[in-house]
């Protein structure tokens, strides 16, 4: 039996995707499924891990029907998943302990006062690659121990596995060689000193988090284990799981940018900045420093930072603020208005990440007249979000002494090209968005072929499938765009001193 095809899944925060390639790196299938998320308290944000692992089995199943191939034709899969966004469940029955608790989820903050009381708290930006916030999984595991009786007693118990859903997948859908997840991901979890490539063991007390339940840290391309895969008349196959990887860092990979300085930015549920440094891994105040990916015996770095909420701010738009039905319709209200007439916008529904990181911080818009309408709004909010990368960017060249001179664009608002030209407006350097959007599961797939044997090292690789529009900047206007954004800080700053005297 000839096996052809790769399998790459992006199991993410909104929902899982699953891609079928074949041996020459092109899309045979594709399918997708959205996930729910459940909030059954304020500031709770959870998902059901029964329901995650359904939905990507649901999305192979389809994606195999449509590539019209054979689940035991597929060679190899590779897989790739939110961050920060952590699984428990019993080693002995592979059956959850509770629901996983989001990366969105703000039940920790209590913790980060806790936490600013202890000695080497300063240690924790240089040893784990960015600053603890409500975001981290190592704080929901601390929350977890503390209040959660079913997972501090499999802990006490030797029954307890911690990881983030790569690790959960291999257990629901299939068998994994042992409990494991890549560089990338484990040092995603937030209790891994990653210059040191190992467990930091004072951070693990101080956060009451055993050792023994956390996953190994191994390469990039390893054999993790197999998942059991059917296509959609029930037919399966075990397939070889030979890649994994974060997923930021596989849109990094799937966008080409493999050289020091090629910079991308994720819009999704949050927007991420990643630029790739190479083998060098910088000591940084402002900017997150994570492992890129590990092949062979070469371990590389890249810089990230988040803006604050993107996708979900566009939602809590849509469903809460009733600005428009569909999300198609923002776009048209943006675009009703030449400019967004003074009002600013600062979506920091979770806090301010990069480089403000005020995790307590909350949303606001300023400027707002009785001569002011939806379309203003959707049109400050587009320019938001052109705002905080510039503020990364400048973070980045300041403390990194990293250029960049373009930047590549994929994901939710991105497929707006007038979103995608404030942006190129408002940073001054082309944005290129290609036409092929769903470069994190295709990255997956290749790593996947790479562990495979499709082909011999990165260079060999297939490039992205389809071309890129690029919107460049206006030769002139720098005058302006300073002005605007210096208005967006005046913005922050204010909702900062706002966020303190509430706090006072």
């Amino acid at each position: 039996m000839t096996k052809s095809f790769l399998l790459g899944v992006d199991q993410g925060t909104s929902g899982s995707r699953a891609l079928i390639l074949d041996d020459a790196g092109q899309v045979r299938g594709y399918a997708y499924r959205p996930l729910t998320r459940l909030y059954s308290r304020p500031d709770w944000v959870e998902q059901d891990p029964q329901a995650v692992a359904e939905g990507v089995a649901e999305a192979i199943a389809e994606a195999i029907g449509r590539a019209g191939c054979r689940p035991d034709e597929i060679a190899a899969c590779g897989l790739t998943s939110q961050r920060n966004t952590d699984f428990v469940w019993d080693a002995r029955t592979g059956q959850p302990l509770a629901n996983a608790i989001t990366w969105q989820d703000l039940r920790t903050l209590p913790l980060l006062d806790e936490l600013a009381t202890w000695p080497p708290a300063g240690e924790t930006r240089h040893r784990l690659g960015y600053a603890p916030g409500p975001y981290m999984s190592a704080l929901h595991l601390a929350w977890r121990m503390r209040h959660d009786p079913a997972v501090a007693a499999a802990a006490q118990a030797g029954h307890l596995r911690l990881g983030l859903s790569t690790a959960w997948l291999l257990t629901a859908l299939g068998h994994p060689a042992g409990h494991q997840m890549d560089t990338s991901l484990v040092q995603a979890m937030g209790l891994y000193d990653f210059r040191a490539g190992a467990y930091w063991a004072d951070w693990l007390d101080w956060l009451g988090v055993p050792a023994g339940p956390l996953p190994a840290a191994v390469p990039t391309i390893h054999h993790f284990g197999t998942l059991r895969v059917s296509d959609p008349a029930g037919a399966s196959a075990d397939v070889p799981v030979l890649a994994m990887l974060g997923d930021q860092q596989s849109a990094l990979f799937g966008h080409g940018c493999r050289y020091p300085g090629a910079a991308e930015c994720t819009h999704g549920t949050a927007s991420f900045v990643k630029v790739f440094l190479g083998e060098r891994a910088p000591s940084q105040e402002r900017i997150n420093v994570y492992y890129a990916w590990h092949l062979g015996q070469q371990q590389t770095y890249c810089l990230e930072a988040p803006t604050t909420v993107t996708g979900a701010a566009i939602r809590w738009m849509r469903d809460n603020a009733r600005l428009f039905d569909e999300y198609s319709e923002m776009d048209q209200l943006a675009a009703s208005v030449p400019d967004a007439g003074g009002v600013v916008y600062v979506p920091a529904f979770t806090g301010l990440e990069v480089p403000y990181n005020d995790p307590k911080a909350r949303a606001t818009m300023l400027g707002l007249t009785l001569g002011h309408h939806r379309g203003h709004i959707a049109r400050a909010f587009f320019e938001s979000i052109g705002y905080q990368i510039r503020a990364i960017l400048e973070t980045i060249m300041t403390e990194a002494d990293v250029t960049v001179d373009r930047l590549l664009v994929g994901g939710g608002v991105s497929a707006s090209d007038l979103a995608c030209q404030i942006q190129a407006d408002l940073l001054g350097i082309p944005i290129l968005r290609p036409t092929f959007t769903e470069t994190t599961a295709w990255a997956a797939g290749l790593l996947a072929g790479l562990g495979a044997g499709f082909w011999a090292t990165p260079a060999d690789l297939p490039p992205l499938p389809g071309s890129h529009t690029q919107f460049d900047p206006p030769g002139r206007g720098s005058e302006q765009r300073d002005r605007g954004y210096e208005h967006w800080q005046q913005a922050v700053a204010l909702v900062q001193q706002w966020g303190d005297r509430a706090r006072a």
